[in-house]
């Protein structure tokens, strides 16, 4: 089911879309990795992750998986809920699993959708910051941008080099410490779009 799901999304990015993807060698091919990218839509990770040759997984918020037919598609693309709002331990603990096992994870530390064709920087979450200071994998910035709710629309992707968070596992942190690892993370991120 994972690869027919997967099949149908570059089905979609190849006929309906104009989807560039460039920098794929920039991911890892094996190990655990974050991919770290912005987050103009609700699809985002979709178009981020299918061209990538590893599954993706990511977190998406619990409300989608009220939805038995939806949860289903979901969780074989690699998805597991989050509850947005509060700090979850259960999906922290979910995606560190995930990286240690040696998997992708997908994260979208601005945690809401800033919109199309902006380049507006807000403060990401300390959630993602959180996560990449514990696994201590290489960190994938990865950029999109385009108006994918207009059909035939030019999607890019760009995928930076990896690098790690200089950190200690074991401290600490403030939230306002996370926050600013976050900030730094998307730094490279906000620096892909602007190369655009």
């Amino acid at each position: 089911m994972e690869k027919i799901v997967r099949l149908f999304m570059l089905f979609l990015g190849k006929f309906f879309y104009r989807l560039e993807v460039t920098g794929l060698d920039n991911i890892p091919e094996k190990g655990g990795v974050i991919l770290c990218s912005n987050h103009p839509g609700t699809f985002d990770m979709f178009f981020i992750a299918c061209k990538v040759k590893r599954l993706v997984h990511y977190m998406a918020k619990e409300e989608l998986f009220k939805n038995p037919i939806l949860a289903y598609i979901l969780s074989k693309l690699g998805a597991f809920p989050v509850k947005r709002g509060t700090a979850d331990i259960n999906s922290i603990k979910t995606a560190l699993k995930l990286l240690k096992e040696g998997k992708i994870l997908g994260i979208l530390p601005e945690g809401t959708r800033t919109g199309f064709n902006t380049k507006r920087k807000i403060r990401p979450k300390a959630g993602a910051a959180l996560i990449a200071v514990k696994a201590n994998v290489p960190i994938v910035p990865a950029a999109i941008s385009g108006d994918y709710r207009k059909l035939f629309s030019k999607v890019k992707v760009k995928f930076g080099k990896p690098f790690y968070i200089n950190s200690e596992s074991d401290k600490k942190y403030t939230k306002d410490e996370l926050e600013k690892i976050s900030m730094s993370i998307m730094d490279k991120v906000y620096s892909l779009l602007e190369e655009e």
